[in-house]
């Protein structure tokens, strides 16, 4: 792949990356929540995620979405789902402040790997916006497994790099404006944003 091909490539991924939708929510959650390192833990799985659907595209197998649709609305919905119950889940919880000390466990990385993950996965979008973005790029007559690789790993580094920041910053300013004591105010503004990006999703889909 040329330079300017590759410079165009990671360009419009990263104004993918940029866009505001569920992904930046859940890593806003675990930077305010919790800390910046749940953020990049959240930014780096979530990565994951969308390097997978893009290693789809490559290998063509996001054509059984077109194939056969019930996989990509049973995607769609278990997606929307998935935000419902985090929405639902924020705005019943209790708010008693953030306390960063306590939230280092195991388990509460697990938790930010598994819904950065999921987050990505649960969205077939992905797959046919990489089809439609890399059949701008690919030269069947060029194509190798390297070109492939290349092109896979810039969607998967901007992306996560791109949430990465967004952790480090969110996380450096509810320090620096000692967003702790506005937790309550923060939990019904992304509860509620949860719910909103689901029923999106779902008006969307009809």
């Amino acid at each position: 792949m040329e330079l300017t091909a590759w410079l165009s490539l990671a360009a419009i991924c990263a104004f993918g990356a940029m866009s505001p939708g569920p992904s930046l929510a859940v890593v806003l959650r675990y930077s305010l929540f919790h800390s910046a390192k749940h953020g990049i833990v959240a930014s780096l799985s979530h990565g994951v995620g969308v390097g997978i659907y893009a290693s789809l595209a490559i290998l063509g197998l996001s054509g059984l979405i077109h194939q056969f649709p019930i996989i990509y609305q049973f995607l769609v919905y278990g997606g929307a789902a998935y935000l419902a119950w985090m929405g639902i889940k924020i705005l019943t919880s209790k708010s008693e402040g953030l306390s960063v000390s306590n939230a280092d466990g195991a388990s509460s990385y697990r938790k930010a790997a598994q819904d950065g993950f999921a987050i990505a996965f649960l969205n077939p979008k992905l797959a046919i916006f990489f089809v439609a973005l890399f059949s701008q790029f690919i030269d069947p007559e060029k194509m190798t497994l390297f070109v492939g690789f290349v092109m896979c790993i810039t969607v998967l580094t901007i992306d996560a790099l791109w949430y990465f920041f967004v952790s480090v910053a969110s996380a450096s300013a509810r320090d620096k404006f000692d967003l702790t004591a506005k937790r309550a105010v923060i939990d019904k503004i992304l509860g509620c944003a949860f719910l909103l990006l689901a029923i999106r999703v779902i008006y969307q889909s009809l």
